[in-house]
């Protein structure tokens, strides 16, 4: 195994080819066939899969454990840290363990709180925030050292991610706290899923203005819609999620039957639009429970095959 080697992520975008991540959430259980099940649909389909860390505050199989599981059927992982459950001792040690086996991606995250999952009588930690999570991977790649200044026998080189939402107020903070994110250590960002493509395309225009895409990796983020339900719900229910109605009124306007295959052609269609916003590196297609359309919606998006890289 070569630790020294850049992760294939890192090279497709160096490289100046438009990436594709896609997403891969833990069993809540131990079982790997769940896993190595998505796995076999994502292979040849993204270039590396999203590995959550116990998403919406419930308890799941590792993000480490999944991320191995996920290298050993031939893909790559992006490992999720969230800083909820770990403090800066734990989250340390985690990416030196996680590093020493081979995952070479990290998303740093705050984590969904524990009062949203279905143990909401939880403690949170929170010793440090996503920022400084950041800042902690960065130093401990580019110094070899931890927290405590203490010189690492093996410093981490991981490609270092974030999340950016460019739909949350308010909106003109959106640019600065990317530019912190970035100053913190951030090489690549994965946004939240788009569907207000006037607003997404007024804060590119915002951060390309700073200077901002010449010094991280946008992945625009994309979620295909199962139904007009769906987006009813995650308009109303779900925070930071900015859903038009034209996009709702369209989901309706189809017969049920149909309604997964408009919310494809929909997901479809915003990535070619996306493909033509400067500063835009790649996407994140983030087809939750929905892993055997990944294949077909990059295809479609004239994505596959995914380009070869030494």
């Amino acid at each position: 195994m070569n630790l020294e080697s850049p992760s294939r992520l890192q090279k497709i975008l160096s490289k100046g080819e438009f990436a594709v991540t896609a997403e891969c959430g833990p069993p809540r259980g131990a079982n790997p066939d769940v896993v190595l099940k998505k796995a076999e649909l994502l292979k040849g389909c993204a270039d590396a899969v999203n590995i959550t860390d116990n998403q919406t505050a419930i308890v799941r199989m590792s993000s480490i454990s999944a991320s191995v599981h996920v290298m050993k059927a031939g893909l790559e992982p992006v490992m999720q840290m969230v800083v909820r459950d770990r403090n800066r001792i734990a989250l340390q040690s985690d990416i030196l363990g996680a590093w020493s086996l081979g995952i070479k991606n990290i998303l740093c995250l705050s984590g969904d709180h524990q009062t949203f999952g279905s143990q909401p009588e939880a403690l949170n930690v929170f010793d440090i925030d996503s920022m400084n999570l950041l800042r902690l991977v960065k130093d401990m790649r580019d110094e070899g050292r931890d927290m405590s200044g203490f010189e690492l026998d093996g410093p981490p080189r991981m490609f270092i991610g974030a999340a950016a939402n460019p739909f949350a107020d308010p909106f003109e903070y959106r640019v600065v706290r990317l530019a912190k994110k970035i100053d913190a250590g951030a090489d690549f960002i994965q946004t939240q899923c788009i569907y207000n493509m006037d607003r997404f395309k007024k804060w590119m225009k915002l951060i390309n203005e700073e200077g901002l895409t010449e010094k991280v990796y946008i992945l625009a983020g994309v979620m295909p819609l199962k139904s007009a339900g769906m987006a009813r719900y995650m308009k109303n229910k779900v925070a930071g999620m900015d859903i038009p109605d034209d996009i709702i009124k369209r989901m309706e306007g189809v017969p049920k039957e149909k309604a997964a295959q408009e919310g494809i052609s929909l997901c479809i269609e915003q990535i070619a639009e996306l493909r033509q916003i400067k500063g835009i590196h790649g996407i994140h297609l983030m087809a939750i429970e929905w892993e055997d359309k990944v294949k077909g919606i990059v295809e479609k998006a004239g994505l596959y095959p995914r380009p070869e890289i030494d």
